[in-house]
């Protein structure tokens, strides 16, 4: 809160407005790394049983970040679309 300590004069709904959106902004950092995460699990994936396990993490997390528009729903479409792709050519 260091802009109530400065000279300026802020208004209460704009600092109430920086800490909303910092509380956002960690929030959706948070949900982008559990994302990248889970879809590098998915194609780190030795087996195909393990792979389409992860593959089933990941799809409902890319589900419901477009949801949340955390991220576009096209580019969770493509990413799920090139995942499961990438399962099926898996050799079991």
């Amino acid at each position: 809160m260091a802009a109530t300590k400065s000279k300026r004069k802020t208004n209460k709904s704009a600092l109430k407005r920086w800490r909303q959106s910092e509380k956002r902004r960690t929030r959706n950092q948070a949900s982008r790394s559990l994302l990248k995460t889970l879809i590098k699990k998915v194609r780190s994936s030795k087996s195909k049983e393990e792979a389409v396990k992860n593959l089933q993490a990941a799809v409902s997390a890319l589900g419901k970040a477009a949801h949340r528009s955390l991220i576009h729903p096209n580019n969770a479409s493509r990413k799920v679309s090139r995942l499961s792709a990438f399962v099926n050519r898996i050799v079991a």
